[in-house]
């Protein structure tokens, strides 16, 4: 894709700009002299060919001094936008890095200084470090602080709770890196267009602030300083006053146009087409050796994840919610467990928990979260990053959510190999080629030099398992991998996760809602009701050995190709409960046709029916039936 071409008007404004900024830089020199001769003979004269815009008081040339004005006017209104944006962008982004609590303090005190007004706080400002352009500049740099403040924290909060920040957290960046690389340049649009308009918006301030006497003193000289000198006179020698406010004007709009102009660049408005390479090939020789393969080996390991007792809770004004209740499964090296379940089920949750990206307020409890054994709760903060980087990778349902869209496939797939086996970048590139050749992405170097926009939906998830797979971790957690592709790439996608599976011995969590997927992929299957697995059983057995009404309602639910067209889809009546209202028995009872008093009253346990067979239930369906109703009656 080229280039897209700006409007005449916006090119006349950037030209503009680019005059301005070269009458800062040369004014001085050429018309310095002649705006301070002074020429008692041509006292406030108007208009003239000799004097475009007549002179002042002293007979000196109105026009050369407000070319000659231009550089202090720009420094001054450059020095307010940066500091103001500046402090700005330091308090906006302290929410974000504080964490909920601090970060709640810093959002109000940024919310306090916006009650002020501006104006009144630039004054006041102004008046305590004196009246002079250090004290306009510090005074408006105060003002326009809180508003930028306001605005990075609304744009820093939206872009920390994306699945492309969360998969960078997996990475085990330090947090510094993660906003210079992660946040700030998603939001550097908005950003870059606020700081134009702050530019323009301090330059027509800091004149206001010489045009009333509290901005530049005599000898210096701004365009307000002089605008007020013209107005004095402005019914006998109107260019005088003419000249600099025209200046204003222009300068103002060829501003916020400039920034304008530079956030659609940054945004994607001017896209470079992907330029072929062999400079990846190349080097492939000489780095392909220089990284090792790092993390766990899965051959011979006992249980690659252990989970027992998880709960998962949400402190809130109304009270505690826990959407994941006393979850306890275990994944042995190369196994292959889905979990499935309505949405809302804790599916997803669960998934997050092992991940350690469950944030404030929520918190995560279990009596034993470990992966090969070790569980990151009990590790220093280095060691359990890179324990869950090294052992784990999360795959998320939207790729193109998932991938930082402003950043290349190459400094995202081979970011963890910098920061977790000491690649160099060069090494973490080689890396990430063979990885995207591995997953088969045809022209795998090519692609590097791509941002995720320019890849298709299936490439796309298919670069975020390479993120995953750079460290060889033992287990994938794929949180719904198909749930926004067409049936023939979630096919693809699939085919990837089960090569990966069965070359690298890598174990693999699907999480999805699709029973049918489930089934096909899966060797063990984990259904989930309202925040608790409430079955255990092999997959390839499903349909013969489901005990759980909630199970065998959603296989009945699933259609198959020797369906009886004419019998209308069978449905589960109701829904699930919400999450501050979930009965003190089974949860699935109000839904369920085989219910009793016992349901509604005691929670059933999840036991075992025999071998790979787990089950809650009162009334398990099917051949468990006999053997559950005699413990029932012990």
């Amino acid at each position: 894709m080229g280039r897209k071409r700006l409007s005449p008007a916006r090119v006349a404004m950037l030209a503009v700009f680019g005059v301005l900024l070269a009458l800062a830089l040369v004014g001085p020199m050429l018309w310095g002299d002649r705006a301070a001769a002074v020429d008692l003979e041509r006292l406030g004269e108007g208009a003239s060919w000799a004097h475009p815009f007549g002179t002042d008081d002293l007979g000196r040339d109105m026009l050369a001094r407000v070319l000659v004005a231009t550089r202090l006017s720009l420094v001054l209104a450059l020095l307010t936008a940066g500091l103001g944006c500046g402090l700005g962008l330091l308090l906006g982004l302290l929410p974000t890095v504080l964490g909920p609590r601090l970060g709640k303090l810093a959002g109000s005190a940024i919310g306090l200084l916006l009650a002020l007004p501006g104006l009144l706080l630039a004054l006041l400002v102004a008046t305590i470090t004196g009246v002079g352009a250090t004290g306009a500049v510090v005074g408006l740099a105060v003002a326009i602080a809180p508003a930028f403040a306001r605005l990075t924290q609304t744009l820093a909060a939206q872009v920390a709770g994306s699945e492309y920040v969360a998969a960078a957290r997996m990475t085990g960046i330090s947090l510094p890196r993660l906003m210079l690389r992660h946040v700030l340049p998603n939001i550097a649009p908005a950003l870059v267009l606020q700081v134009a308009m702050a530019i323009g918006g301090a330059l027509l301030a800091l004149s206001a602030l010489s045009f009333l006497g509290l901005g530049v003193q005599e000898p210096q000289y701004d365009w307000g300083a002089l605008l007020n000198a013209g107005l004095d006179r402005i019914y006998v020698t109107p260019a005088a006053a003419l000249g600099p406010g025209i200046a204003i004007i222009v300068a103002g709009v060829a501003f916020n146009v400039t920034g304008d102009a530079l956030a659609g660049a940054l945004a994607g408005e001017t896209i470079r087409p992907a330029r072929r390479s062999g400079r990846g090939r190349s080097r492939s020789a000489a780095a392909s050796s220089a990284v090792p393969a790092s993390g766990p080996s899965a051959a011979g390991s006992d249980a690659v994840l252990q989970v027992d007792g998880l709960s998962v809770t949400f402190e809130g004004e109304g009270g505690t919610l826990t959407p994941v209740r006393d979850v306890s499964f275990s994944v042995a090296a190369g196994e292959r467990v889905g979990i499935v379940g309505e949405s809302g089920s804790g599916k997803s949750l669960t998934a997050l928990a092992i991940a350690d990206l469950i944030e404030p307020p929520g918190t995560v409890q279990a009596e034993r979260l470990a992966l090969h054994g070790r569980d990151p709760r009990e590790l220093p903060e280095r060691e359990r990053r890179r324990l869950l980087v090294t052992s784990l990778a999360m795959v998320f349902q939207d790729p193109l959510s998932s991938l930082n869209p402003v950043l290349r496939i190459e400094r995202q797939v081979g970011e963890a190999a910098q920061a977790h086996l000491g690649a160099t970048r060069g090494q973490a590139r080689v890396r990430a080629v063979e990885q995207l050749r591995e997953l088969r992405i045809p022209g795998a170097a090519r692609r590097m030099r791509q941002h995720p926009h320019e890849l298709s939906g299936g490439m796309r998830q298919r670069v975020t398992i390479a993120m995953g797979l750079t460290t060889r971790p033992s287990l994938i957690v794929a949180d719904e991998p198909t749930t926004a592709l067409d049936v023939t790439v979630q096919r693809q996608v699939l085919r990837v996760l089960r090569r990966v599976n069965a070359e690298h011995g890598t174990a693999v969590v699907l999480i999805s809602h699709d029973i049918s997927v489930i089934s096909a992929f899966c060797e063990r299957v984990l259904v989930m009701y309202a925040g608790r697995v409430v079955e255990e059983l092999a997959a390839d057995r499903m349909r013969v050995d489901a005990a759980h009404p909630y199970t065998r309602a959603l296989l009945a639910a699933t259609p198959t190709l020797d369906a009886d067209l004419d019998r209308p889809l069978a449905t589960i009546p109701g829904r699930q409960p919400a999450l501050d209202a979930v009965p003190g028995g089974c949860a699935f009872a109000p839904r369920c046709a085989h219910a009793s008093d016992r349901c509604r009253e005691r929670l059933p346990l999840l036991e075992t029916l025999g071998e790979g067979r787990r089950v809650a239930c009162w009334h398990p369906q099917g051949a468990a039936l006999p053997v559950r109703e005699q413990e029932m009656k012990r």
